[in-house]
C-alpha cells in the first residue's frame, strides 16, 4: 500500500511549485497595477486636454446650456440631463426586466434545454451592433412610440417629463433601446450571483416552511444583493458612454428640455458628433465633457458602493 505521505494530498510541494506560485502572484500584482496605470494615464490626457476649457469656463460650464462653436460658448447642462435622464429610462425598465429574468432562468421553473436556449438569447442580444440597434429603433421602434407619445402629451402635457409631442428621436426611443442594450449585463450577472448561492440557505428557507416566493425574495436576492448592484453599475456604464445609438436616436439637440418626448442630447453623443470636426477651444470643451462624464460614472460607482454596504450592514 501506498502510504499516506506519498499521495498527492500529503506530498509537500516543491521549490519549484513554490517559485511559480510567487510568480503567479507577482504577474497578477503587475496585471493590477497596469488596470490601476491605465486608468490615470487616461484621467491625465483627458484633464491635460480639458485644461484651457477649465480656465475659460470654471465650474460653469457644468450649468450654462450654450453650445456654440462660432463664438466659442460652451455649457454641457443639457448634455449632462441628456445624459441621465435617457440612462434613468434604460434602468427603470432594463433592472425590473433583467432581475425577473435572472430569477426565472436560475431557479427550476422550466426544463434545462428550455432554460439553456433562452439564456443564449438573452446573452445573445449584448453580441448584435450598436448601430443595428439604431436602426431598428428608426424605423421600427419610433413609429410605434408615436401613438404613445401623443397619448401621453394629449392627457399629460401639463406633466413636465411629457410638455412635447414626440415628433421622432427624442430621450424615450434612446432610453428604450438602451435598456435592451444593457438588459444581457443586468440578466447574466443577476443570474450568475443568484447561481453561485450555496444550496443551503434555499434548503433552510424552504425547510423553515417558507414559500418558494418567500424564499426568493427574502433569502437569494438580499443574500445575492452585492452582485446584482455590480451588474446594475456596469449596465449604468454602458448605458452613460453609449453613442451610436444614442446619437442615431436622441436627436442631438443641445437644447435643454425637460420633456422625455423631445429631442436631447448625451455627452457621448456630443462628443462623438463634434470631435472629427472641432479645433481650437472646441477641443478643449470636449474633453472637460468628457472629463465630467468620468466624474459622474465614478460617484454613480461610489454611491453603489455605500448602498451595498448598508445592505450588508444590514444583514450581517
Amino acid at each position: 500500500m501506498v502510504s499516506v505521505a506519498n499521495t498527492e494530498s500529503g506530498r509537500s510541494r516543491s521549490d519549484l511549485e513554490k517559485k511559480l506560485d510567487q510568480g503567479f502572484i507577482g504577474l497578477t500584482f503587475i496585471f493590477a497595477l497596469s488596470i490601476a496605470a491605465i486608468l490615470i494615464v487616461i484621467i491625465l490626457t483627458v484633464g491635460q486636454g480639458a485644461i484651457s476649457a477649465l480656465q475659460e469656463f470654471g465650474v460653469g460650464f457644468l450649468f450654462q446650456s450654450a453650445w456654440n462653436p462660432v463664438e466659442d460658448q460652451y455649457g454641457i447642462w443639457p448634455m449632462i440631463y441628456g445624459t441621465m435622464m435617457s440612462s434613468a429610462i434604460a434602468l427603470s425598465i432594463a433592472v425590473p426586466l433583467g432581475l425577473g429574468t435572472a430569477v426565472f432562468l436560475s431557479e427550476d421553473f422550466i426544463p434545462v434545454n428550455i432554460r439553456t436556449v433562452l439564456v443564449f438569447l438573452v446573452e445573445l442580444l449584448a453580441a448584435i451592433p450598436s448601430v443595428v440597434y439604431g436602426l431598428w429603433g428608426i424605423f421600427v421602434l419610433i413609429p410605434i412610440l408615436k401613438p404613445i407619445g401623443d397619448f401621453l402629451h394629449d392627457n399629460f402635457g401639463w406633466f413636465p417629463l411629457f410638455s412635447t409631442p414626440l415628433a421622432g428621436p427624442g430621450m424615450l426611443p434612446a432610453g428604450l433601446v438602451l435598456s435592451i442594450m444593457i438588459l444581457p449585463i443586468i440578466t447574466a450577472i443577476a443570474r450568475d450571483s443568484l447561481a453561485s448561492l450555496p444550496p443551503e440557505l434555499r434548503q433552510a428557507s424552504l425547510g423553515l416552511g417558507a414559500t418558494r416566493w418567500i424564499t426568493i425574495f427574502r433569502v437569494l436576492l438580499p443574500a445575492a444583493f452585492s452582485g446584482i448592484v455590480g451588474g446594475i453599475m456596469l449596465a449604468l456604464g454602458r448605458a452613460m458612454g453609449e453613442t451610436m445609438a444614442a446619437t442615431m436616436l436622441i436627436g442631438n439637440s443641445n437644447q435643454m428640455r425637460l420633456s422625455i418626448l423631445a429631442p436631447g442630447n448625451t455627452i457621448a453623443s456630443l462628443m462623438a458628433n463634434q470631435f472629427p470636426e472641432a479645433s481650437g477651444l472646441q477641443v478643449s470643451a470636449l474633453m472637460y465633457a468628457g472629463l465630467i462624464l468620468m466624474v459622474l460614472t465614478l460617484v454613480v460607482n461610489i454611491m453603489a458602493e455605500w448602498i451595498v454596504n448598508q445592505v450588508k450592514a444590514k444583514y450581517d
